[in-house]
């Protein structure tokens, strides 16, 4: 594996045997980039297979010619790893999380809710056809009021009406409010769809715009860390590497690295210093925002399906209520009356006719007929996936000191002799800091 490495991280190979280890090499770690590229587009961002296909070709052929030409190249992708277990790597790895919230959870979440809505709509249509039909009910109860009071006009032959029946008109507009019905349904529907539509289509625009940014900014970043490295004595030049420890060594100094073991870190070891150790606590904090984020849009698919779910059941298990209209009608005859009042005498009414009918009719609040498609349940492997993305981005916070040095450590094997130009400036500058106390 040593051999390997500094095969690759050789500025010119030394003789044939190397430079076809290096192409090797760079062909290997190209196409696994460029596989998991290919898988990143199309099931991450979604584009095209076909497109996928032909960036991820494209991005390996241009990587392999820049790996395997341009030293420096190598060391900047060689970096690019590590770096991803830092800020940029976290942004991608939250784009990553959004868009599978967005994809998996938002849809879930509408479909939910248009099932309590056609919940609401069942029970509406079938009150308000259930009502209608009850006023064919009072129809027929008053027709046959009608007659029965007709019947008693006519046998007593005094005075006969026109029509003694009610007219109902209600009926006549059972098919407009049906329509009406439909057409508002409809539209909800397609209020819905819009902004399902909407959201997805912001959500992947957005996600596309991040990722691709996110990309091209872990380039950037492993070019200035580059850059500062080989331009900067100061830059990142406070670790006890082995080769100050040598040269400490070989000009009898040991004793400037122990006194100074306060300000100067081993990048082997565990230790952070009080400003790491603040970063990380406030990129935790920042973390655990997005986290809570993620988990109110979660827990709002949760109670979606609850409240659908429990909106099925109980429509479904809605009784019928039954109503009853019960009519007594009772008409007498008095013999004089009147004169019998006048003078105070006792009269007898004979009952001539008598209506008592009872008419019965069942108001449903739901029916079968209903089209409820059932409610989605959330799915359980989003909720693993998301919770495992976020365990990595945790891990990543407190990782990303030692990313940090293992990108030094990168630097410092591709380039050597400049390293130990950077091993004796720090030498000097302890040596002038311990001559001054």
């Amino acid at each position: 594996a040593a051999d390997l490495w500094s095969v690759y991280s050789k500025p010119v190979p030394a003789h044939g045997r190397e430079l076809w280890t290096l192409f090797l090499q760079c062909s290997c770690v190209t196409a696994v980039i460029g596989g998991l590229f290919y898988n990143w587009m199309f099931a991450s961002l979604e584009y095209s297979w076909h497109l996928s296909v032909a960036m991820a070709v494209s991005f390996s052929l241009l990587l392999l010619l820049a790996l395997f030409v341009v030293h420096p190249a190598r060391c900047v992708f060689s970096m690019i790893m590590p770096t991803l277990g830092t800020k940029q790597g976290r942004k991608l790895l939250l784009s990553t999380c959004v868009m599978i919230v967005v994809v998996n959870v938002t849809p879930n979440i509408l479909s939910n809710i248009k099932t309590i809505l056609q919940v609401i709509k069942c029970i509406c249509k079938n009150s308000s056809e259930s009502l209608l039909n009850s006023t064919a009910l009072l129809e027929a109860a008053s027709w046959e009021f009608g007659d029965a009071i007709q019947e008693t006009v006519h046998s007593i032959n005094i005075y006969r009406p026109m029509n003694g029946h009610f007219q109902f008109s209600l009926l006549k507009n059972s098919s407009l409010i049906y329509q009406q019905m439909q057409l508002a349904g409809e539209k909800i529907g397609r209020d819905f769809l819009a902004v399902e539509v909407l959201v997805k289509d912001s959500v992947r625009v957005g996600n596309k715009l991040v990722a691709g940014f996110s990309m091209l900014y872990l380039c950037f970043e492993s070019t200035w860390y580059l850059k500062n490295y080989l331009t900067n004595l100061r830059f990142d030049n406070f670790y006890i590497t082995k080769k100050l420890e040598r040269l400490a060594v070989d000009r009898k100094a040991a004793h400037l690295l122990v006194g100074s073991s306060k300000n100067l870190i081993r990048p082997t070891g565990l230790k952070l210093s009080r400003e790491e150790v603040m970063l990380c606590l406030v990129q935790a904090m920042l973390l655990t925002v997005a986290l809570m984020l993620m988990l109110v849009v979660v827990a709002m698919d949760h109670f979606a399906f609850s409240v659908a779910d429990t909106a099925v059941r109980k429509a479904a298990q809605f009784s019928v209520v039954p109503v009853a209209l019960s009519i007594k009608y009772s008409a007498k005859i008095g013999i004089l009356p009147f004169l019998l009042k006048l003078f105070q005498l006792r009269h007898d009414e004979l009952p001539f006719q008598d209506f008592d009918r009872s008419y019965h009719h069942y108001l449903t609040f739901s029916s079968a007929r209903c089209g409820i498609s059932p409610p989605t349940p959330p799915s359980p492997s989003v909720l693993l996936v998301v919770g495992l993305l976020f365990c990595i981005l945790y891990a990543t916070v407190f990782l990303e000191t030692y990313a940090r040095r293992l990108c030094r450590k990168i630097a410092g094997s591709f380039f050597e002799s400049w390293e130990e130009e950077r091993a004796l400036y720090l030498y000097k500058k302890l040596s002038r800091k311990h001559a001054e106390e």
